[in-house]
């Protein structure tokens, strides 16, 4: 289909998509099998700007919008989630300080992270805070000019790799989520420590650590907006990402798809590609159908955002629901169609189809968001 895409975004998705080919395609089996971080094209995508799409001009960013992050999102996702979750995820750490920050703060972070020069993380889940992102127990107490931040973060995408890393941690223990603020920690910064690397079923290539903080004193001008504002802050950057998590899906599940028909071309059985057979043809259509219509969705948030929308929690939350769960059938099916091929490392289906289970689960369960579409439907019937 023709999304009308203007000739920046073509360029955009193009490059994304030859970068996808020619860098990430001939190393995503070996980063996946020794779960190595990809900084080789990490730096591939800091040359070729992509970095800055989506920080404003005046901080050395293109002053690109979501969908455009979502077109480059889609393309590396195609080819490896994880290579892909590692961009993506620089993003989710840079939205506290683009949303919220001050002008200072944006003046200090954002020109080293539109170049590629310092990644970036989010740290917000921790050991017993995971969809209840309420029950944080990490705190920070000020301490005349400076704040001391102590407890763990757990599950942080680019942990240890990032040098930066916006963190939600509490200053006020007795008023619970209302009582959290959001801080920006540089890595070096005494009492940050990194714990355990995680290792997964899928993404594997990215980075999974534990964030622990142990005294870890940060300038008071470390702090992101107020005092107390720290859930918004992460409620509202999560509202930000999840619809790049839906290009994720749109992405990996295209990439399963190409790989199933490629297979079903030449897969010969009973004297005919199995391309040819009612069955395989029925499961390859729903496949199509259902990537078009997830990608029509995530595309569309992608511009509801960019309008300047101000409420797309429901939205946001539609398009990752709709788009992962469809990315674990898709990649599921691919395997099928693939058969005992599709069970093999030796086809990238395998990979997909592990990949692809953490869509449903990182940047707030399916679960979870079913319950945020719920409310806002609650809230919508109450207006009217």
């Amino acid at each position: 289909m023709d999304y009308f895409l203007n000739d920046d975004q073509i360029m955009i998705r193009d490059l994304a998509r030859q970068i996808a080919d020619e860098k990430v395609v001939p190393v995503r089996a070996e980063l996946d099998e020794k779960e190595e971080f990809p900084w080789e094209i990490m730096k591939v995508l800091a040359q070729a700007d992509l970095f800055a799409l989506f920080i404003p001009e005046e901080y050395g960013g293109l002053g690109k919008g979501a969908l455009e992050l979502c077109l480059a999102v889609e393309e590396l996702s195609r080819a490896c989630l994880g290579v892909a979750t590692t961009y993506a995820a620089n993003a989710l750490g840079t939205y506290p300080i683009l949303l919220f920050g001050s002008e200072e703060q944006k003046k200090k972070y954002l020109p080293d992270i539109a170049v590629g020069r310092r990644l970036v993380a989010f740290g917000l889940t921790e050991p017993n805070a995971g969809s209840d992102a309420g029950g944080i127990q990490t705190t920070a107490r000020l301490d005349n000019d400076e704040y001391v931040l102590n407890g763990t973060k757990q599950w942080i995408t680019n942990g240890g790799e990032a040098d930066i890393y916006t963190i939600i941690a509490l200053t006020d223990k007795a008023k619970g989520a209302r009582g959290a603020s959001a801080f920006i920690v540089e890595k070096g910064t005494p009492g940050f420590l990194f714990g355990k690397k995680e290792k997964k079923m899928g993404i594997r290539a990215s980075s999974t650590r534990e964030l622990i903080f142990d005294n870890c004193r940060i300038p008071r001008e470390n702090i992101i907006g107020k005092e107390g504002s720290g859930f918004i802050v992460a409620m509202k950057t999560l509202d930000n990402a999840r619809v790049g998590v839906g290009a994720q899906g749109v992405g990996i599940a295209q990439g399963a798809f190409d790989e199933a028909v490629r297979f079903a071309r030449k897969r010969v059985q009973f004297g005919h590609p199995i391309i040819s057979f009612q069955a395989v043809q029925h499961m390859l259509a729903d496949m199509a159908t259902e990537i078009e219509a997830a990608r029509a969705l995530v595309y569309a948030v992608a511009r509801y955002m960019d309008s300047g929308a101000k409420d797309v929690s429901k939205a946001s939350a539609m398009a990752k629901v709709f788009a992962t769960d469809m990315a674990m059938k898709v990649t599921t099916n691919a395997v099928q169609v693939m058969g005992g091929s599709g069970y093999m490392k030796e086809y990238p289906v395998e990979k997909m189809m592990r990949d692809a289970k953490i869509l449903q689960i990182y940047e707030g369960t399916n679960q979870i968001q079913r319950n945020v579409i719920g409310q806002a439907l609650i809230k919508e019937a109450a207006r009217k």
